[in-house]
């Protein structure tokens, strides 16, 4: 009976843990974009993700500037406020800017070519460039809003109290005595 029953706990466990998608998956150099701006990394195998910033397709290819994140266990990027840096990842063939839009996330698999040179506003800044064998688009983050149903609360209740859910055992010691002193008899009329 243990058998069994370890078997079908390890088999949960295994089914919890995050997974990388198939073509994301493999060894890979342990750099960021930022590594890759200031060179030397040219020829090196890379898994960089981020959010889009930019969409610019070309005759024959389509290049992707995007905001360099932290990947996650499952290479997806994390929603943070920090960035690792601005890349370049282009690709052969055609991806469309509506579906490829500013802010969708997605993870590059690819070689670095090099560095570019482009502006940001006034700014001249030094993007590494990636041949990109792989561009995963994930999905789009779900926001669940929570709300508060103000019909569904009741504002005298405050809790089992201490005689319990069911009205019976203390829970928190003696109950407590009220004492109600009754008022004075009014005085007897014409008397």
């Amino acid at each position: 009976m243990r058998n069994p029953l370890l078997i079908a706990l390890l088999g949960a466990g295994l089914v919890s843990c995050a997974t990388v998608p198939k073509p994301l998956q493999g060894q890979f150099t342990a750099t960021t974009p930022a590594d890759g701006a200031r060179g030397g990394q040219a020829g090196q195998t890379v898994r960089w993700g981020g959010e889009i910033i930019k969409v610019d397709p070309k005759a024959d290819a389509t290049c992707f500037e995007v905001l360099g994140r932290p990947l996650s266990d499952s290479a997806r990027p994390m929603a943070r406020d920090s960035s690792e840096g601005r890349f370049l990842a282009c690709r052969s063939g055609f991806y469309d800017p509506e579906v490829f839009r500013r802010g969708r996330e997605v993870t590059v698999v690819g070689t670095v070519s090099g560095t570019e040179t482009g502006r940001v506003g006034e700014y001249d800044y030094t993007y590494p460039r990636v041949e990109a064998s792989t561009i995963y688009l994930w999905p789009e983050r779900t926001v669940r809003a929570a709300y508060y149903d103000p019909f569904l609360y009741d504002p005298w209740y405050r809790g089992w109290g201490p005689w319990g859910p069911y009205g019976y055992g203390p829970y928190w010691g003696a109950p407590p005595v009220v004492i109600v002193k009754p008022r004075p008899a009014p005085p007897p009329k014409g008397g």
